[in-house]
């Protein structure tokens, strides 16, 4: 059973809002990914909404997003057929009155897109309906705050991605070298405390001066967020806020999404955008460099033969929540499974 509950967990838990893509990477052209092992095509209708659907044409399985997209609908490149957002056929040229038309064949997906990024629904059951999606208050607030999205592929599974962010002590080691992060001891004691949402992982006795703690939060997608004290001379703002998520894409990739966001209104904003542009972007991406290689350098099976201490806590706590969860969701599954055998 615990084995049955890793390898489920390896491809991602479900019940979450996932951010897939950035909004800029979907135009015109329909977009396949995937994510959670699932192929799904994303594409714009004609008034610029997002549409999501499960990339296989009903008809002999060729990807949709290797089609056109024809506004409110997408048309198969190998024969045509053509699928609205919702999954139901709407035509078949090649042929007068095809019993594929009116038929719902492919699996759609629920579409936000908000704070820069597209995000999918993945339910625990076909019939799951979508939770509420709130964020933190430095990415919800626009008003007194402003973000730049960044995202990434790591070759690495997703639950690697997540650990590192909820160990502060690897930022004094691996990354010492950086502007923000050349400060304060080597070496501290961690406390844990809980939140409404999920808990607080930080440095005994040292706040604001390093990467000194971390939050991870479940508030319809799962999140973590951080801060970074700055000095003066990187902008207006007071410190550096992140906040993170990953998505799985399949067992051994995932997609990292991470807003950077300083607390800025007025002229100030326009100082510390221009500043992030010319002169910090190209820091920050050094340090999440400097993570991906790490992670995707891990030793085989690197889990199966850790000695984990007191610095672990953290990401000890969100193993044994996701362990839980992921029972949870595999139990739903498996008593859906016996009803429909039933029936």
């Amino acid at each position: 059973m615990t084995t049955n509950i890793q390898r489920y967990l390896d491809k991602g838990l479900r019940g979450l809002w996932y951010p897939v893509l950035a909004s800029w990477e979907v135009q015109s052209a329909p977009v396949g990914i995937t994510r959670l092992s699932q192929q799904i095509v994303v594409w714009r209708n004609r008034e610029g909404q997002l549409q999501a659907l499960e990339d296989r044409c009903p008809h002999r399985g060729a990807r949709l997003s290797m089609g056109w997209n024809l506004g409110d609908r997408i048309a198969c490149w190998y024969h045509g057929v053509e699928v609205a957002g919702d999954g139901e056929v709407k035509d078949v040229p090649a042929v007068d009155r095809c019993p594929l038309v009116g038929q719902k064949c492919v699996r759609g997906y629920q579409v936000k897109e908000v704070h820069g990024a597209i995000f999918l629904w993945f339910g625990v059951t076909a019939d799951d309906q979508p939770s509420e999606l709130s964020f933190p208050q430095e990415l919800a607030d626009s008003a007194s705050y402003s973000n730049f999205l960044c995202t990434a592929g790591w070759n690495c599974n997703y639950q690697y991605a997540l650990e590192n962010v909820m160990d502060p002590m690897h930022g004094t080691y691996l990354h010492s070298s950086s502007h923000s992060m050349a400060e304060g001891d080597r070496k501290a004691d961690m406390i844990l405390q809980p939140t409404a949402s999920g808990f607080v992982f930080q440095k005994e006795g040292q706040i604001g001066v390093n990467f000194d703690w971390v939050e991870f939060g479940d508030s319809g997608a799962q999140w973590m967020r951080l801060s970074i004290p700055y000095q003066k001379r990187f902008g207006p703002g007071g410190h550096f806020w992140i906040v993170g998520m990953v998505v799985p894409e399949d067992e051994d990739h995932c997609r990292v999404f991470f807003w950077r966001i300083r607390k800025v209104d007025g002229w100030q904003r326009d100082l510390w955008r221009f500043m992030y542009r010319n002169r910090l972007e190209g820091l920050h991406w050094d340090v999440l460099e400097q993570d991906r290689v790490v992670l995707e350098s891990m030793a085989p099976n690197a889990r199966e033969h850790e000695y984990l201490y007191q610095h672990d806590v953290g990401l000890s706590r969100l193993r044994r929540m996701m362990q839980k969860a992921a029972k949870q969701q595999l139990a739903r599954i498996e008593a859906q499974s016996e009803q429909q055998g039933v029936s």
